[in-house]
C-alpha cells in the first residue's frame, strides 16, 4: 500500500508555482503530519485531497497572514484623508455653501 501512496504523489514542485507543490491524501497527511508540517514551513504550501479532489492547503503562517492582511489600509475613510501626505500641506480644501438654484415653476 505504501508504493501506491507513493505513486499518487505529485512530483514536488517550488512552492512560487502555480501549480501545486506537493499532494498528500487526507489519511496520509493525518499520519504523517508532522512530516507534512515541515514541508509546509521549508518547501511551501501542501495541497490535501479527500478522494482524489483537492479539499485544503496548508500554508505557512506567514503567507497566509500576506494573504489576509489589509496592508496599508485604512479602517476608515476619516484615517486616510487624517494619514493622507497631504495632512498638513497647508491646502485649502474648504468650500462655499451651494443652495443649489433657483427653478422658476
Amino acid at each position: 500500500m505504501k508504493k501506491r501512496l507513493s505513486a499518487k504523489r505529485k512530483k514536488q514542485r517550488p512552492a512560487t508555482s502555480s501549480v501545486p507543490a506537493t499532494r498528500w491524501q487526507l489519511q496520509t497527511a493525518k499520519a504523517r503530519f508532522s512530516e507534512l508540517f515541515r514541508k509546509t514551513r521549508t518547501e511551501g504550501p501542501q495541497w490535501i485531497t479527500k478522494q482524489d479532489k483537492e479539499a485544503v492547503v496548508m500554508l505557512p503562517a506567514e503567507d497566509f497572514e500576506a494573504l489576509t492582511a489589509r496592508a496599508k489600509q485604512p479602517k476608515s475613510f476619516v484615517q486616510f484623508m487624517r494619514e493622507s501626505p497631504l495632512m498638513g500641506s497647508g491646502i485649502n480644501l474648504e468650500r462655499e455653501e451651494d443652495y443649489g438654484r433657483e427653478v422658476d415653476l
